[in-house]
C-alpha cells in the first residue's frame, strides 16, 4: 500500500475521470462498500453500475488528511448536474494491498 495519501488521492481522482474505466475499478477491493447520495453499493459489480450513472465531472482536490489505511479527501466537483459545483468529503478505508474497501461520499 502506498503510504503517501496525497498520491493515493491524486490517483483516485485521476482514475475517476480517465476514459479507461478499468483504471478506476482496479482501485477497489471486490467486496467494497460505497455510500453516495443516500445509496449503498456493495461489491465491485454494484460499483460498476453506480459509476455508469455518474455524469462527466471534474475534481479539484482541496485537502487530504489521515493515514494510508483511512483517509479523507475534500474536493470540489463540477459538471453537468444540479447544484454544481459542490464540495464533498471522500472518506476512504483501504486494505493492506491499498485497495479501497469502504468509500463514503458526503457533503
Amino acid at each position: 500500500m502506498s503510504t503517501d495519501i496525497s498520491e493515493f488521492a491524486g490517483e483516485y481522482f485521476a482514475a475517476a475521470v480517465d476514459p479507461e474505466r478499468e483504471r478506476y475499478f482496479a482501485l477497489f477491493a471486490d467486496d467494497v462498500v460505497v455510500h453516495d447520495d443516500g445509496r449503498t453499493h456493495r461489491g465491485l459489480a454494484d460499483v460498476r453500475a453506480w459509476r455508469a450513472e455518474v455524469p462527466s465531472v471534474q475534481y479539484a482536490v482541496h485537502e487530504v488528511s489521515g493515514d494510508p489505511a483511512a483517509c479523507v479527501a475534500v474536493a470540489e466537483i463540477s459538471g453537468d448536474f444540479p447544484g454544481s459545483p459542490v464540495v464533498l468529503r471522500f472518506s476512504f478505508e483501504r486494505d493492506v494491498q491499498g485497495r479501497i474497501t469502504l468509500l463514503d461520499i458526503a457533503p
